[in-house]
Formats: C-alpha cells, sequence, structure tokens
C-alpha cells in the first residue's frame, strides 16, 4: 500500500498540517530575527515575512487523500449489520496549498540622526516586524503542531490497536 492510501489519510493530513507549522515557525522566528535589521542588500529595512495558505479543491483532496465522497461500513456478511453509507462533510478541506508571502507595508520612522542608515532628516525607517504580534503568532504555530502532533500518535494508536484485535 502506498502512503496516500485512504488507510493512511489521517497521517499524511497530520503530516501536512505539521509542515505547515514547522514552516510558520520558521518564518515566525525569522521574523523575530530581523526586527532591527534596517539596511537588507536591497538596500531597504527588512520586510515581515508570513505564510498564505489556501484550500485545495474538493477533487484535489480526493486525488491527495484517496477519499470517496462516503465511507461504507464492511462486513462479513451482509446480516451482521445493518448500516447505512456515511457521507463525508465536503465543507471543510484538510489539505492547503501555501506559499511564502513578504508584507510590503512600512515600518515605522524613528528619529536616530547618528544611525548609519538615517536620511536627511535624521528619520530610520524600522522594519515592519511588531515582536508582540510574532510572539503571539508563535504560540499559536505551535499549540497547532502540538495538537496535529497528538493527531498523528492518536491515529498511530488506533491503527495499532486495530491490529491487536
Amino acid at each position: 500500500m502506498k502512503i496516500g492510501d485512504s488507510n493512511f489519510a489521517a497521517f499524511n493530513i497530520s503530516a501536512q498540517g505539521l509542515n505547515l507549522q514547522r514552516i510558520k515557525i520558521k518564518l515566525i522566528s525569522e521574523n523575530i530575527a530581523n526586527s532591527e535589521t534596517t539596511n537588507t542588500k536591497n538596500g531597504q529595512p527588512y520586510h515581515r515575512k508570513f505564510l498564505r495558505v489556501g484550500a485545495i479543491t474538493e477533487n484535489d483532496f480526493q486525488n491527495n487523500f484517496g477519499f470517496t465522497n462516503s465511507i461504507q461500513l464492511r462486513t462479513t456478511e451482509p446480516g451482521h449489520f445493518k448500516g447505512e453509507e456515511e457521507e463525508i462533510s465536503g465543507g471543510e478541506k484538510v489539505n492547503a496549498n501555501f506559499q511564502v508571502m513578504e508584507d510590503k507595508s512600512k515600518g515605522e520612522y524613528v528619529f536616530m540622526p547618528n544611525h548609519p542608515d538615517a536620511d536627511e532628516n535624521g528619520y530610520v525607517q524600522l522594519p515592519n516586524v511588531n515582536i508582540i504580534n510574532e510572539m503571539v503568532d508563535m504560540i499559536n504555530a505551535t499549540r497547532s503542531y502540538e495538537a496535529n502532533l497528538t493527531a498523528l500518535k492518536s491515529s498511530k494508536t488506533i491503527i495499532k490497536n486495530s491490529l491487536d484485535i
């Protein structure tokens, strides 16, 4: 069986969530590290980076994870269980496309006439990074990472326990 099979879809979904949160944490760390960088290679102050995440279409969701529109309970004999197919809600998409974006808004200007990057009036444009917002985003990304890790461990436990039956 390949990892894309629906038997392992929970692992794929959790792994993608872990990967997205890891990338977010990396970008937040980069933003914090450059929160006082007033001159980059292009001569501008550092611009905050963020991760833009978008949902995929339902067809891509089915192709990536091997889901069909319904789940049916398999039985050894038809008389053992009289159940109906359970529809999967199609509203929430768990796989996502992502793109690293750069916030082009300007940072605040501070009067520092002795700073090497000061303009003719003595003002320095600081990066558009707000440390408090970055720390809040870091806590959020860390908690989301932990939630995805818990879901992955739960999936592993469910599969392990089903093998013991």
